[in-house]
């Protein structure tokens, strides 16, 4: 058997750079590229590995870890998890700075390949500089944080161990049940030590994405709820879009007349003309939606989760209602006491749609619902004075109105996700990317250049609030670098608007919410403070766009969907007081309230809260 004399980084990105994937005769390259900062721990063995095999392996510089993850996690969404990125960093805060990154990556059942440097495996000096040091402990490092938030961890404590971590890594992420963040934990000694290879580690190897069919008695079973139900309810989630099951889940409700209603990661799966579609499930939902599910005897769940969000927190489908899960993983299919169906969400849908033959319900009688909702949406976009400064769902109506298909818009955190999902009409599948797994402050910008390095000369807009702005705008630098043309949205209203309202609602009277002076009692009064994100934006490289008016906005949002260079749109924007709204919330969401409190707010909150609270079922 020949053998090929590395490092262990050589061979790694060597293997690497030999994995791809295959679905449905679609080949592509398993790891794109890998995104790095370089430090003690990473920069003599990845590091000196990318360098030594360029052509192998593409390389994007990041400026924050946990970005790199994100503009990663991008990247793998946008590819339908058919390809991913990897991300390696140095030892000690390098490493932990990947853990909210990998826990996003893994709640969202996203691929990306995680390469922290670790601590010397052979202990030479102990501790060596950002080690973790435990007296109960000599085999712990902080890349044992990263455990419970990946999908795979291991620790390659000696260069012949790579052979099976890394087979192991690639069929992880390569499994549409079980993929998630992949830590390969990487000594920096073990990193540069050389070991002879055999040369079959170093083959390409095709790994073929499975599309599970569902078991004959599970489908069975399934065709008996919905030929037994007479108002079902469709509840499409992520997995739709994973599996590329859009056109099956089409088939499905245009056969049997069923309604359609849309978590946040599964919105856009049906047009939002669709006659069967009826928009956001849930707490951020429409209320087309929460009547039909509010009336629902049987609920098919389709890729999702059933989180509190898209259940109301157990308020918002009736106590009879019975589900039917149809989910890649036998852990989601079986929620909420369902009817499992375990399979891949094309291939369920098309077995399903088949069994029943000519079965089907009634349709259209959401439709005066549907068009009522969409009443209230054209409402809040409305703009009755062209010279005043825009409100938020304004600007959303703005950007309605200029783009096509081809745009993708991006958010996760703060207000903008519950506007988006109650008011934003998807005009292709993947328009709408609002990652709310986790709704992570700081993804929209890293996970906008990851999008664009997966579908290069489409306009992806980053949309986002003050707030997530000032988590994480390192990887602008990145936009600048790469001549990525991002357009980025800044809507700076001067403080958390999503969690002020939600502070008034529980009885926190917006304390700590806003961006304004500290006095001497420890509140927060005065004028908003001269933060200018603008600006911070311009000297991160970007160009900028200052738009005072709603003329101005849509003028300047046209110029930077034109644009060939990174453009920020810094919009200042207005409360909605004398104009429409984003229409409130149509179902609840547990949020407990100080059960014993002497101020009058969180009294009243708590009132209210018990009688939410009521309403909550287990569906057992």
């Amino acid at each position: 058997m020949s053998t090929v004399r590395l490092t262990t980084a050589q061979a790694l990105v060597r293997f690497l750079a030999a994995q791809y994937t295959e679905r449905d005769g679609e080949r592509r390259r398993l790891i794109a590229a890998t995104w790095g900062i370089f430090g003690h721990g990473n920069v003599a063995g990845i590091g000196q590995a990318l360098v030594e095999h360029p052509a192998l392996m593409p390389f994007h510089q990041g400026r924050n870890e946990q970005a790199m993850v994100h503009a990663a996690v991008g990247y793998a969404r946008q590819s339908r998890r058919l390809s991913a990125h990897a991300v390696t960093t140095s030892i000690g805060p390098g490493a932990t700075n990947l853990v909210t990154g990998a826990a996003l990556a893994t709640i969202n059942h996203l691929p990306v390949l995680l390469l922290p440097g670790d601590t010397f495996a052979t202990r030479p000096a102990d501790p060596v500089l950002q080690q973790l040091q435990l007296p109960y402990a000599g085999d712990v490092s902080v890349n044992d944080c990263l455990r419970p938030v990946s999908a795979y961890f291991d620790r390659v404590g000696r260069p012949e161990a790579l052979v099976p971590a890394a087979l192991e890594a690639v069929r992880v992420l390569t499994d549409p049940a079980a993929t998630g963040a992949v830590t390969l934990a990487l000594p920096q000694d073990v990193q540069a030590e050389a070991y002879d290879w055999p040369g079959e580690f170093f083959a390409e190897r095709t790994w073929r994405v499975r599309r599970p069919r569902p078991d004959r008695d599970e489908l069975d079973a399934a065709v008996r709820a919905v030929r037994s139900a007479e108002r079902p309810l469709v509840v499409a989630g992520g997995g739709v879009r994973h599996s590329g099951a859009e056109d099956a889940l089409r088939t499905f409700a245009e056969r049997t007349g069923l309604p359609v209603a849309t978590t946040q990661a599964g919105k856009g799966v049906l047009p939002y003309d669709h006659p069967c579609d009826v928009g956001g499930v849930g707490h951020t939902g429409t209320e087309t939606a929460a009547a039909l599910a509010r009336a629902a005897d049987l609920v098919i769940g389709v890729g999702t989760r059933h989180t509190d969000f898209t259940t109301a927190s157990g308020t918002l489908f009736p106590e009879a209602a019975r589900f039917l899960n149809l989910n890649v993983t036998g852990f989601d299919a079986h929620k909420q006491a369902a009817l499992p169906l375990v399979a891949d969400a094309r291939e369920g849908l098309t077995a399903l749609t088949e069994a029943l033959g000519d079965h089907r319900r009634d349709t259209g009688r959401w439709a005066a619902s549907k068009r009522r909702w969409q009443e209230r949406v054209d409402a809040a976009y409305a703009v009755p004075d062209e010279d005043a400064r825009p409100t938020q769902t304004q600007v959303l109506g703005a950007l309605d109105t200029l783009v096509d298909a081809s745009d993708i818009l991006i958010n996760a955190a703060g207000s903008l996700p519950g506007d988006l999902h109650k008011l934003w009409r998807p005009r292709s599948a993947d328009q709408y990317h609002v990652e709310y797994g986790y709704s992570c402050m700081g993804y929209e910008i890293p996970a906008a250049i990851g999008v664009l390095l997966a579908a290069p000369g489409r306009p992806v807009w980053a949309l986002v609030g003050d707030g997530t702005y000032l988590m994480n705008p390192t990887e602008i630098v990145t936009a600048v670098q790469e001549r990525l043309p991002l357009r980025l949205v800044v809507l700076q209203n001067h403080g958390y608007a999503s969690i002020g309202g939600l502070s008034e609602a529980v009885g926190a009277e917006r304390y700590g919410t806003d961006y304004r002076y500290r006095d001497a009692d420890g509140g927060f009064t005065g004028p908003p403070l001269p933060v200018d994100l603008g600006a911070n934006a311009a000297s991160l490289g970007m160009r900028v766009l200052r738009p005072r008016t709603i003329r101005d906005l849509r003028e300047a949002l046209g110029e930077a969907r034109a644009a060939t260079v990174p453009t920020c749109v810094y919009v200042e924007t207005e409360t909605p007081d004398t104009v429409s709204g984003p229409p409130p919330a149509p179902a609840w969401w547990d949020v407990p309230v100080a059960e014993i409190a002497t101020r009058k707010a969180a009294v009243e909150a708590r009132e209210e809260y018990d009688r939410h609270v009521t309403a909550r079922r287990r569906h057992l």
